[in-house]
């Protein structure tokens, strides 16, 4: 069997633990379809206990590659028989290509919210505070897109203080800029923390689900840019939060789009048709955004 050909058709995915809320498939299925390529893209939620297994199990299948999402990108690391620059330097796997070179890891999530940022918001990192809500693999590429644009302070928090501190110190080695481990906790002071900042991040699955939110509202200052990577729903409260006081805010669906932009095109070879993807994601998500 040809790698990544099965039954005519060349597979690929998804695999996150939840991974029902996913829009992926209609993005991608999509821009496979517009560019009249035999692909298809299907999500299968796999806890972290069986990602081995399963990344075992879709090589077999030939599958061409998979997306990874919550809480898989950390543990493919050790997982893959390659990897990227990047996704080594990032220390996140969110995208695995399947070849003659076994299992690669890469991380499209950095490049893609960084073209986020400048897209959706004209926002340039440069010189900018931000802070940024969690210390997992989705902020890792963020928070390493964000120094390599040139940020210069980053304050990043997480209701374990052990994981911000690692991040901290692995994005300090870098230099050139201020970067600060804190912990998420009663004690944090949310007015001065925020009202220093350019841009808030939320790379947490806070506001997912039900109506929380990952600051507290009153500290939302005004001149804060605003950028919440749930997507699904569109309109998080902290969105909600957010725009109601005036600031400029969006999800997380720029960012998915020109990350998976990214990983459509390492497993096809070619260049990703973004606009059809973009249509393809809205309207699966529906108006509400």
């Amino acid at each position: 069997m040809k790698p990544g050909y099965f039954c005519g058709i060349t597979l690929t995915g998804l695999f996150g633990d939840p991974v029902a809320h996913s829009k992926s498939p209609a993005m991608h299925n999509a821009a496979f379809r517009a560019l009249g390529l035999p692909y298809l893209y299907l999500k299968f939620r796999v806890p972290v206990a069986d990602l081995k297994r399963e990344l075992a199990r879709a090589r077999m299948l030939g599958f061409r590659g998979m997306n990874l999402t919550i809480p898989l990108k950390q543990e493919a690391l050790k997982l893959v028989d390659t990897l990227t620059p990047q996704a080594r330097r990032i220390g996140a796997v969110n995208t695995v290509t399947f070849g003659d070179r076994g299992m690669e890891g890469h991380n499209t999530d950095g490049a893609g919210f960084i073209r986020s940022l400048r897209e959706e918001l004209d926002f340039s990192p440069a010189g900018k505070k931000v802070v940024v809500m969690g210390a997992g693999g989705a902020s890792r590429a963020v928070t390493f897109g964000l120094a390599d644009a040139g940020v210069k302070h980053l304050a990043i928090l997480d209701s374990d203080p052990r994981r911000s501190a690692v991040l901290a110190a692995d994005l300090g080695r870098i230099g050139g800029f201020d970067v600060r481990g804190i912990p998420a906790d009663a004690g944090t002071r949310w007015n001065d923390l925020l009202g220093e900042a350019d841009l808030l991040v939320n790379a947490t699955p806070v506001g997912m689900h039900g109506s929380d939110c990952p600051v507290p509202p009153r500290a939302l200052c005004r001149g804060l840019a605003v950028v919440d990577l749930i997507y699904n729903p569109p309109v998080t409260r902290l969105l909600k939060e957010a725009r109601k006081r005036g600031l400029r805010a969006v999800n997380g669906s720029g960012m998915l789009i020109l990350q998976g932009a990214l990983a459509f095109e390492r497993w096809t070879g070619r260049q990703a048709p973004v606009p059809v993807m973009r249509r393809a994601l809205l309207s699966a998500l529906g108006p509400k955004r």
